[in-house]
């Protein structure tokens, strides 16, 4: 075979090689998405601001502290914000990191989805070479069953070989507890009753940090709308931001934010 020949062949096994990912820049976007074979950037990031979050004052300041300890380089944990859908669990995470961000910390988020856990260990080792500090955020986790990818994770936060390297910090919410269900059936199963249960909970038990975020009463949603109003200039009804609420059945800072964009809409303002 003489070299034209083997150059065409070279050529050809390379048109039909896939491309190797193109790996984002991991010091210079402020967030970042994994896609399960590479990191991309969202330059647009733009979470809600800090100070917006009304009404889980509690579990945003636990989760700014420990943020801002991770980014400093001091010890921080893993985060579990699980409860009620649309009560604040990611907007949170993504407010906390601005702040910081904000601050002047060199600190990212890296979101991850739920179905890539598998490839996490080759994230990791993008990761551990960064010389910043990143919040690995897995958003609205949940798993049928303990065993699987539930395992994958809670080798993931263990300690071992392909465990998360020392500047990432795991955020991930979830609408359960315990990430994985439970039922009353546990409580009367005469095999292994104790193992199952204990499997379960193992999972969550990996998080140092466990922050619950609850259904609001009317007041304290009356309060958030009040709070969004404010900032922006706009006039509201607290029966009317009340009746708003009840007619999609359910008081969350996910509906507050639905009716002041409704508000702002009527009153011809931008947000």
């Amino acid at each position: 075979m003489n070299d034209e020949t083997l150059a065409r062949l070279i050529t050809a096994i390379e048109r039909l090689a896939p491309a190797l990912p193109v790996q984002a820049d991991l010091h210079a976007a402020p967030a970042y998405v994994w896609d399960g074979a590479s990191a991309q950037a969202v330059e647009a990031f733009a979470p809600v601001a800090y100070a917006l979050l009304a009404g889980i004052d509690a579990q945003k300041a636990t989760l700014l502290e420990n943020t801002r300890r991770h980014a400093d380089g001091l010890p921080a944990h893993d985060a579990l914000l699980w409860g009620a859908r649309g009560t604040g669990k990611s907007a949170s995470v993504g407010a906390v990191v601005g702040a910081l961000q904000s601050e002047g910390k060199d600190i990212a988020l890296m979101q991850c989805d739920g179905d890539s856990l598998a490839s996490l260990p080759r994230l990791f080792s993008l990761l551990r070479a960064a010389k910043r500090r990143f919040v690995l955020f897995i958003d609205d986790l949940g798993f049928d069953d303990a065993g699987g990818d539930a395992r994958v994770l809670r080798s993931l936060l263990d300690g071992g070989a392909s465990s998360r390297p020392a500047n990432v910090r795991l955020y991930v919410t979830s609408n359960r507890r315990h990430i994985v269900p439970r039922h009353l059936s546990e409580q009367d199963d005469p095999i292994n009753q104790r193992d199952v249960v204990d499997d379960k909970l193992a999972l969550s038990d990996r998080f140092g940090l466990s922050l619950g975020f609850h259904v609001l009463d009317q007041d304290a949603y009356a309060g958030i709308v009040a709070g969004y109003a404010a900032r922006f200039g706009l006039a509201f009804d607290p029966l009317d931001a009340i009746q708003w609420a009840t007619q999609r059945g359910s008081r969350s800072g996910r509906v507050a934010w639905q009716y002041v964009v409704e508000l702002a809409g009527r009153q011809g303002k931008a947000l």
